[in-house]
């Protein structure tokens, strides 16, 4: 296994978009989509406390965190990243995306990029995510990945894993 930290932050380039590291002037696009410990920001500072957290958890070895840019104009529309689990060698994918995007190819392509990058560069051995019962297109969206679920949780919440 391959673990974060890892010299340079990893770029992952698709067909419309890549994942880079996010920079702290993209943080006032991304307040509404910025969350720590499942808390949600409402302001810039408090988005900006939060990607310090995320980059810790990097620097730490415990998170790999993306921005997922627009190739056409390097805006993040979106993030996603492995957010636990890395020490056992399996990893939380988790995603989140600005509203105007949705529903345009941009978190499928991300996601793939960022299965292929836990599977083939850290080397994972198990992926997988959780999110609310409701979230349909959550779900469809990992269905569509090849994840199955795999268990209820609490809290309306439902787990899939990346079958291989």
């Amino acid at each position: 296994m391959k673990l974060p930290p890892y010299n340079i932050f990893p770029n992952i380039t698709g067909d419309k978009i890549y994942l880079r590291q996010i920079l702290i002037s993209d943080i006032k696009d991304l307040v509404e989509i910025s969350f720590y410990d499942a808390v949600q920001a409402t302001t810039v500072k408090q988005a900006t406390v939060m990607q310090v957290k995320i980059n810790q958890d990097y620097i730490d070895g415990n998170s790999i965190h993306w921005g997922i840019a627009d190739q056409l104009t390097n805006k993040i529309v979106g993030t996603c990243g492995y957010y636990r689990g890395l020490d056992k060698g399996e990893g939380e994918l988790g995603c989140v995306l600005l509203p105007p995007y949705r529903g345009q190819g941009y978190m499928t392509s991300a996601m793939a990029l960022a299965i292929e990058f836990g599977l083939n560069t850290i080397g994972l051995k198990r992926i997988w995510a959780a999110t609310s019962q409701q979230n349909k297109e959550a779900i469809k969206l990992l269905e569509r990945l090849n994840f199955i679920k795999i268990a209820d949780l609490d809290d309306n919440e439902v787990e899939y894993e990346l079958k291989k």
